[in-house]
This record gives structure tokens, C-alpha cells and sequence, in this order.
């Protein structure tokens, strides 16, 4: 018998795992490909294809490892799940932040337009995208998307695991195809992120 089950207190000490490294090497990648392609480099497209595939099978073996650790070692104790809603919220309150930080950003130089873009916003040397056209359809998506995941998060509580996995594969096409959207949206338009703080708050 290994150590770890013959321990005296509730919490769980996780074995050494390579998925943490790998996972940032993941999105290090990710990252790099990105940059590069929209760039115009060669080899961008690549990088960020492996990069995004490695993220997938990630995900993948990562949380299968947790599901196991939980269902069939029963290592998720009452302290540990608390511990990981602990860790969501926190997560979710980071998350908040972050996006408080950008629409604080967006509404500063908004309402207070610099001399530098002259003194209007947008600014006036922008042919700025129709917000009733693509940015709203992106909106709906979303919207969707988030009724769709809490359509499936109340069918597993009740137990119907098949109307969960129909809201799910739902959820993670309107997903894709938001992610779609807001690719061509950054593709098309005719200006880019280092365009004046306006391309930045865009982006």
C-alpha cells in the first residue's frame, strides 16, 4: 500500500506530475505562434497550431489525472474540495479584475481623448468597425454560449448526463465559433494592436 493512502490528515498531497511544465511550454508556444503569425512569419502558423494542439491534450491528460484522483483513489476530500472552490473563486475574482482593468483603460482614454488622436474618440483618422454588424453577432454568440454551459451545469446536478453532454458540445461549438468570429474580426480589420491606444483597447 503507498503512503499516500495510509495518510492521517484530509488533504491531498499529489504526486509529482510532468503536466505542469509541459502545459506552460504549451502556452509559452502558443503564445510565440501567435505573435509570429499575425505577424506575417513563417513557421508562425505552425508554432501556433502545435501550440494549441499541445494545450488540448493537456487539458486532456491533466484533468483525466484529477478525475481519477477524485473518483477512483478518492483523494478529494471534504478539505480538498474546499480547497479547490477556494481556488476557482479566486480565480474567477482574478479574472474580474483583469477585465475591470481593461474597461477601466478603455473608459479613461475614451472620455478623456488625448491631443495625440485628436482630441476625439474614436479617433478621427480611424475607420473604426460597425458595432451592429460582426461585434454584435459576436455578443449574441456569447450570450449563448453562457446560457448554453448553464443549461449544462444544471442537467449534470440533476443527473441527466446525456442533456449535459448535448449542452456541452453545444457550448464548446458556439465557443468555436465566437473564436472564429473574433479571428476574422482581428484579421480584417485595418488597423492593429500598436495603432494608437484605440488598436490597443481593441485588442
Amino acid at each position: 500500500m503507498s503512503l499516500r493512502n495510509t495518510q492521517q490528515h484530509s488533504f491531498h498531497l499529489v504526486d509529482p506530475s510532468p503536466w505542469p511544465f509541459i502545459a506552460g511550454f504549451s502556452a509559452l508556444s502558443l503564445t510565440f505562434g501567435g505573435v509570429l503569425y499575425f505577424h506575417g512569419y513563417q513557421g508562425g502558423d505552425i508554432l501556433l497550431r502545435f501550440g494549441l494542439g499541445m494545450i488540448l491534450f493537456m487539458m486532456f491528460v491533466w484533468w483525466r489525472d484529477i478525475i481519477r484522483e477524485g473518483t477512483f483513489e478518492g483523494q478529494h476530500t471534504a478539505s480538498v474540495q474546499q480547497g479547490l472552490r477556494y481556488g476557482m473563486l479566486l480565480f474567477i475574482a482574478s479574472e474580474v479584475m483583469f477585465f475591470f482593468a481593461f474597461f477601466w483603460a478603455f473608459f479613461h482614454v475614451s472620455f478623456n481623448p488625448s491631443h495625440l488622436i485628436g482630441g476625439v474618440w474614436p479617433p478621427a483618422f480611424f475607420t473604426v468597425i460597425d458595432p451592429w454588424e460582426l461585434p454584435l453577432l459576436n455578443t449574441f454568440v456569447l450570450l449563448n454560449s453562457g446560457a448554453a454551459v448553464t443549461w449544462a451545469h444544471h442537467a449534470i446536478v440533476s443527473g441527466t448526463r446525456i442533456e449535459g453532454a448535448r449542452a456541452l458540445r453545444y457550448t464548446i461549438l458556439l465557443g468555436l465559433y465566437f473564436m472564429d468570429c473574433q479571428l476574422l474580426e482581428y484579421t480584417e480589420s485595418i488597423f492593429s494592436i500598436s495603432d494608437s491606444v484605440y488598436g490597443s483597447t481593441f485588442f
